[in-house]
């Protein structure tokens, strides 16, 4: 029960942080806001996160998991009571930095107790408890405003309630959760990440792997992939469909992690997932020129495979070499990665549409970031 309300926990605050997914297209028409500023509201999330976990990767150390996770959803409700009361674009930028805060204190306080409740330590169980988490939150909070955007009455408002109440149910239930943490004494201070020297090497080769997939999965299909979808290949404004797109990569995520949670090598499933993920992005750009639905969903899938194979062989890894004294830390170091590597090219994105075209901007980041991947790949296969 302990091991099931932590991982609903962390699905929860991927639900919360990417509820709005669907809705930022009718906001930008809304507020009149453009795909620089879109591109801002996605990136402030990852830039506050960054601090926010150096500040508090180690609060759970101190205080305990439990305590910072219940804190984290508290700051998530806050953030959803934000997005249902928007009038403006600057409410969208305070609970995105807001839902940021939220997730630097959850992030490394839930992985780690994910690995100290395992049962026999079971480090590779808690990784794929991490990783779907992640992924299936995130496909749920989506799916989720999508239909809810479409069909339900007050479109911008119900989502947020609906979100809100899911939190505060599991929130309840964290009292069912024993504290696992041996709290350490002394104050909060703001410190880089602390990465033992002797696990450096293996750290940065899993750290990049999980910049690269999530920079695709977030700094992509959740900022424009709706939009890219709607406008240039499906020619739709239906949010339940256009939410399907996006969810459809990270479902194949978690089918991807489910299949494979037992036995593929870290390096090789790290190598193969970087290809599937560089193939998914040459399928997305194919899929515009092509007005090809099938290319779209084709992209999503290969994507979201590659997503799941590399980000669940990433965490094993994680979990494998972190030192025990330290495990909060270092997954705080290994979440400032992933989140600086979604800040940069989402941005980028951004200024690219509005100099150039949504779909050059695409096609840049494909081209770059599968150039990346298969990169990577080759050194994973190098040091395997």
């Amino acid at each position: 029960m302990a091991l099931l309300v932590v991982t609903a926990s962390f699905s929860a605050l991927l639900l919360s942080a990417n509820l709005a997914t669907p809705l930022y297209a009718v906001w930008a028409e809304q507020f009149r806001f453009s795909t620089v500023v879109l591109a801002l509201i996605f990136a402030v999330y990852a830039l506050v996160l960054a601090p926010a976990l150096l500040i508090f990767g180690q609060l759970s150390d101190r205080l305990g998991r439990r305590t910072v996770i219940a804190i984290g959803l508290g700051l998530a409700i806050a953030a959803l009571v934000l997005f249902a009361l928007a009038t403006s674009t600057w409410w969208l930028f305070a609970a995105r930095a807001m839902l940021g805060v939220a997730q630097g204190m959850l992030s490394g306080a839930a992985t780690a107790a994910l690995v100290e409740l395992a049962p026999d330590g079971d480090a590779r169980r808690a990784a794929l408890l991490a990783t779907l988490s992640q992924a299936g939150g995130t496909a749920a909070g989506v799916l989720l405003c999508g239909v809810l955007a479409q069909w339900a009455p007050a479109p911008q408002i119900t989502p947020f309630i609906v979100g809100a109440v899911v939190c505060v149910l599991i929130g309840a239930a964290l009292p069912l959760v024993p504290e696992t943490a041996q709290r350490q004494p002394g104050g909060l201070r703001i410190r880089r990440p602390q990465v033992p020297a002797e696990i450096r090497g293996a750290f940065l080769r899993v750290a990049l792997t999980a910049a690269a997939v999530w920079a695709v999965a977030a700094g992509l299909f959740l900022s424009v992939m709706p939009s890219y979808a709607g406008r240039m290949v499906l020619h739709s404004r239906n949010l339940a469909l256009l939410a399907l797109v996006t969810a459809l990569m990270f479902l194949c995520s978690c089918a991807a992690q489910l299949v494979v949670r037992r036995g593929a090598p870290p390096a090789q499933a790290q190598a193969g997932g970087l290809v599937l993920l560089a193939a998914g992005l040459l399928a997305l750009v194919l899929a515009s020129p092509a007005h090809s639905s099938a290319l779209l969903v084709a992209g999503a899938v290969l994507a979201g495979a590659g997503h799941g194979l590399a980000v669940l062989a990433a965490q094993d890894d994680l979990t494998r070499i972190a030192p025990d004294r330290q495990r909060a830390e270092v997954s705080a170091a290994f979440y400032v990665c992933i989140y600086l590597g979604v800040s940069i090219p989402v941005i980028g994105i951004g200024v690219l549409a509005v100099a150039t075209t949504l779909f050059t901007a695409i096609a840049t980041f494909a081209a770059v970031t599968g150039a990346g991947a298969l990169a990577l790949a080759a050194w994973h296969l190098r040091h395997r």
